[in-house]
């Protein structure tokens, strides 16, 4: 197990050093959204564009710890290209991977999500480089910081449709 441990600690280390979508889009017309954890300082903010409801684009800005960061990294490679309730998915997904009682989504574990987010083998969903900050759940105080920017942008992502 120390082998994948191993992976998984190179996966966050690398969204960390090289975070993926990195900077911020022009707002307005992007749409934006911000995170901010007081227990640790780690904040997020999220700057995305629409069309229609499919996330074009999205960039990831702020500062934190290595998990707050890494995580809004693979989470915006995740979900640009996937519909508002794709990524509804594909969050509750991930905070369910985060749970401490890792509960089955869906309740009979038929949905998943395959490594680029979307719906595959099945039905059965898997997280892909998310899959890295599994180890996380043994620290529960951190499991805010994994979850930040997916808090940030399910809080955009209701913003913009309330906002149609």
């Amino acid at each position: 197990m120390a082998g994948l441990e191993d992976l998984y600690r190179e996966i966050i280390l690398d969204h960390y050093r090289n975070p993926r979508n990195r900077g911020e889009l022009e707002s307005p017309p992007a749409h934006r959204s911000e995170g901010f954890n007081p227990l640790c300082g780690d904040e997020v903010v999220l700057t995305f564009e629409m069309d229609g409801d499919t996330v074009t684009d999205l960039r990831v800005g702020g500062q934190g710890c290595s998990i707050s960061q890494a995580s809004a990294s693979m989470m915006s490679s995740a979900v640009i290209g996937k519909s508002a309730n794709e990524i509804r998915d594909l969050t509750r997904a991930f905070k369910a991977m985060m749970s401490i009682h890792e509960e089955v989504i869906g309740g009979d574990g038929s949905e998943a999500l395959d490594r680029d987010g979307g719906a595959s083998n099945g039905g059965v969903l898997q997280l892909g480089d998310l899959e890295a900050l599994r180890g996380v759940v043994k620290f529960p105080v951190r499991i805010k910081c994994a979850t930040l920017g997916w808090n940030a942008l399910a809080s955009g992502l209701d913003e913009t449709s309330g906002a149609e």
